[in-house]
């Protein structure tokens, strides 16, 4: 059992620490909103939640991410939905927000997590999300053929991506559960020399015959350790509009797609079920 405590902030709102089994889950409310939630893992920023405003996406990657969602179909236009990687159900609620009547599938492998977020940040009844306790691979593996509009990978596991998430088989199975047209879209997090983004980008290749990336320019030079968004259909993705919004974003970020996102990879290697090995650990700094 996990153990739980408030720990008083001066606030209205009490913080929540609870024992999960990836470490010590943190909600610490925010200061400028009012049923507002931060979700951290072993201090490591995992979600930010909005109760009043589940379309207002705090995180950077996040907001990335919700542009992927935006552009996946023609405007509130419902869609099927596949979260790997639960945190706090953030992106979940968003596109409950913005595409109501969505059907969406939650698959978080931490049950005590799950049952936190539920019982301290609930779930709109009315959203059609269904939630598995269960591992990413194994609840894809029960997803129907051709039934995702989307799929959209944030799995860490102390603060790592987990190996068996990064292969070409993992990736052929994403496909699977797509329909023709469907879009994926993963939560990536690299650093100098970008060894593990560029293995990403040449194995999602292998799958997808179109991708764009979006990220922070500094982290795409190698400068610091960061998060980028990869993007992938079997049908052209909408570039254009991918590369207005990111650059208009409060932290703005670069589109890479084509010929110079080839050339990102340097030649890196697909990666299989026998190479994988999880994303590198964010240096200290980074949650500072």
């Amino acid at each position: 059992m996990g153990r739980s405590r408030n720990a008083r902030r001066g606030q209205a709102a009490d913080a929540v620490e609870e024992t999960v089994e990836g470490g010590l889950a943190q909600l610490i409310p925010d200061r400028d909103r009012a049923r507002a939630w931060t979700l951290l893992i072993d201090g490591a920023p995992q979600s930010h939640v909005d109760l009043d405003d589940p379309a207002h996406l705090a995180f950077e990657y996040q907001r990335r991410l919700g542009h992927v969602i935006d552009l996946a179909a023609p405007p509130g236009r419902p869609v099927q939905a596949v979260h790997l990687g639960g945190g706090a159900f953030t992106l979940a609620r968003y596109t409950a927000a913005t595409r109501p009547r969505s059907t969406q599938q939650v698959v978080e492998r931490d049950a005590a997590l799950v049952q936190l977020v539920r019982r301290a940040l609930p779930l709109d009844p009315a959203a059609r999300i269904r939630v598995r306790s269960t591992d990413a691979r194994e609840g894809l593996a029960k997803v129907p053929d051709g039934w995702a509009d989307l799929v959209i990978a944030d799995v860490f596991s102390g603060a790592r991506t987990p190996a068996h998430l990064t292969s070409v088989e993992f990736l052929t199975e994403v496909r699977r559960v797509l329909r023709d047209g469907g879009v994926y879209a993963a939560n990536l997090a690299d650093g100098p020399p970008l060894a593990h983004l560029r293995g990403q980008i040449s194995t999602a290749a292998v799958v997808f015959p179109e991708l764009a990336l979006i990220a922070d320019p500094v982290v795409l030079r190698g400068k610091r350790f960061g998060n980028a968004v990869l993007a992938a259909s079997a049908h052209p993705l909408p570039v254009a509009e991918l590369t207005r919004r990111a650059a208009s974003d409060p932290h703005p970020a670069r589109v890479e797609h084509g010929r110079p996102l080839r050339d990102l990879t340097g030649g890196a290697a697909p990666v299989t079920d026998n190479s994988a090995t999880a994303s590198p650990a964010p240096p200290p700094s980074v949650f500072r």
